[in-house]
């Protein structure tokens, strides 16, 4: 059995993306800062809801055959990226882009990432615990 095709995995995986998409249009949004006319933009976020109908087609059932509960979905590597509609100052030339508003995503990404790095270590604890290894 192939652990890394697990819903828990793939779904650890899904969030890696987010974040590491999410990391890269922050980035991009800071490197604007001083463009005119720049608008930010943000990932529509990764949320439980989400996460679980992404999963629904991938609960480990045994099965004989893939006819029988139809194709599984696979978690997408590319998430709806949308422009920041609620921007509280522009600059005069347009750019809306707010360097410590950026920075604060930047922070709670890196928080996140952490976050899902700790369950994916105790995730693979409690299966090397029920093997027998430790």
């Amino acid at each position: 059995m192939d652990l890394s095709k697990t819903a828990l995995f793939e779904t650890v995986k899904g969030r890696f993306a987010w974040l590491s998409q999410r990391q890269q249009v922050l980035a991009r949004n800071i490197a604007n800062a001083d463009t005119p006319g720049y608008r930010p933009r943000d990932l529509k976020s990764f949320g439980f809801g989400e996460m679980v109908r992404s999963q629904a087609g991938r609960l480990d059932m045994e099965t004989t055959s893939l006819v029988y509960l139809g194709a599984r979905r696979q978690l997408g590597r590319e998430f709806a990226e949308r422009e920041n509609r609620r921007t509280f100052e522009t600059a005069p030339a347009g750019n809306a882009v707010i360097l410590e508003e950026q920075m604060a995503k930047v922070n709670e990404t890196s928080i996140a990432h952490k976050l899902t790095t700790q369950l994916y270590r105790k995730h693979l604890g409690m299966i090397r615990m029920a093997l027998g290894r430790r």
